[in-house]
Protein backbone atom coordinates (compact mmCIF):
# COMPACT_ATOMS: atom_id res chain seq x y z
CA UNK A 1 0.00 0.00 0.00
CA UNK A 2 2.77 2.45 0.84
CA UNK A 3 4.50 1.88 -2.55
CA UNK A 4 1.31 2.53 -4.18
CA UNK A 5 0.80 5.91 -2.41
CA UNK A 6 4.18 6.74 -2.78
CA UNK A 7 3.23 6.86 -6.43
CA UNK A 8 0.70 7.89 -6.31
CA UNK A 9 2.75 11.27 -4.43
CA UNK A 10 5.59 10.90 -7.07
CA UNK A 11 3.17 11.15 -9.98
CA UNK A 12 1.71 14.61 -8.40
CA UNK A 13 5.28 15.52 -8.12
CA UNK A 14 5.76 14.81 -11.92
CA UNK A 15 2.46 17.17 -12.43
CA UNK A 16 3.80 19.80 -10.52
CA UNK A 17 7.28 19.98 -11.82
CA UNK A 18 5.78 20.33 -15.74
CA UNK A 19 3.85 23.45 -13.85
CA UNK A 20 7.11 24.27 -12.94
CA UNK A 21 8.88 23.94 -16.17
CA UNK A 22 6.49 25.92 -17.82
CA UNK A 23 6.49 28.85 -15.57
CA UNK A 24 3.04 28.04 -14.04
CA UNK A 25 4.22 27.20 -10.83
CA UNK A 26 7.05 29.13 -8.93
CA UNK A 27 9.90 27.74 -7.42
CA UNK A 28 8.96 27.71 -3.74
CA UNK A 29 4.81 26.30 -4.40
CA UNK A 30 6.79 23.37 -6.18
CA UNK A 31 9.46 23.28 -3.48
CA UNK A 32 6.75 23.29 -0.96
CA UNK A 33 4.41 20.82 -2.65
CA UNK A 34 7.77 18.34 -3.17
CA UNK A 35 8.62 18.61 0.72
CA UNK A 36 4.99 17.63 1.63
CA UNK A 37 4.85 13.94 -0.39
CA UNK A 38 5.64 12.51 2.99
CA UNK A 39 4.88 8.96 1.91
CA UNK A 40 7.50 9.05 -0.99
CA UNK A 41 10.45 10.18 0.73
CA UNK A 42 9.48 7.70 3.74
CA UNK A 43 9.42 4.96 0.89
CA UNK A 44 12.56 5.58 -1.04
CA UNK A 45 15.71 5.19 0.48
CA UNK A 46 17.30 7.41 2.02
CA UNK A 47 19.81 8.58 -0.58
CA UNK A 48 16.70 10.05 -2.78
CA UNK A 49 15.12 12.30 0.17
CA UNK A 50 18.48 13.91 0.49
CA UNK A 51 19.50 14.37 -3.40
CA UNK A 52 15.83 16.04 -3.90
CA UNK A 53 16.05 18.36 -0.80
CA UNK A 54 19.76 19.46 -1.99
CA UNK A 55 17.83 19.85 -5.46
CA UNK A 56 14.95 22.40 -3.78
CA UNK A 57 17.19 23.89 -1.28
CA UNK A 58 19.48 24.87 -4.60
CA UNK A 59 15.45 25.86 -7.17
CA UNK A 60 14.85 28.07 -3.62
CA UNK A 61 18.14 29.77 -3.72
CA UNK A 62 18.05 30.22 -7.36
CA UNK A 63 14.10 32.17 -7.33
CA UNK A 64 16.75 35.40 -6.07
CA UNK A 65 18.00 35.31 -9.86
CA UNK A 66 15.16 36.84 -12.46
CA UNK A 67 17.48 35.39 -15.58
CA UNK A 68 19.83 32.70 -16.06
CA UNK A 69 22.93 33.28 -14.43
CA UNK A 70 26.30 31.49 -13.85
CA UNK A 71 25.46 30.15 -10.25
CA UNK A 72 21.72 29.36 -10.96
CA UNK A 73 20.13 27.90 -14.47
CA UNK A 74 15.89 26.82 -13.97
CA UNK A 75 16.32 24.79 -16.80
CA UNK A 76 18.93 22.26 -15.48
CA UNK A 77 17.42 21.93 -12.37
CA UNK A 78 14.36 20.99 -13.70
CA UNK A 79 16.47 18.87 -15.86
CA UNK A 80 17.63 17.42 -12.82
CA UNK A 81 14.68 17.12 -10.82
CA UNK A 82 12.83 14.96 -13.77
CA UNK A 83 16.04 12.91 -13.53
CA UNK A 84 15.29 12.64 -10.10
CA UNK A 85 11.58 11.92 -10.58
CA UNK A 86 12.31 8.96 -13.42
CA UNK A 87 15.02 7.60 -11.15
CA UNK A 88 12.99 7.84 -8.11
CA UNK A 89 9.92 5.65 -10.38
CA UNK A 90 12.36 2.88 -11.03
CA UNK A 91 13.43 2.38 -7.11
CA UNK A 92 9.89 2.23 -6.08
CA UNK A 93 9.18 -0.10 -8.83
CA UNK A 94 11.79 -2.33 -8.48
CA UNK A 95 11.19 -2.70 -4.67
CA UNK A 96 7.46 -3.05 -5.31
CA UNK A 97 8.35 -6.25 -7.30
CA UNK A 98 10.52 -7.57 -4.23
CA UNK A 99 9.18 -10.26 -1.95
CA UNK A 100 7.97 -8.53 1.39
Amino acid sequence: MSHTLALAQLDNLRADLQQLAGQRLSNHAFSQAARAQGELLKTLPPRYGEVLLDLLDRLEAGALFTEESCSFSHGALVDALTQWAAKAEAALRTAAMRPA
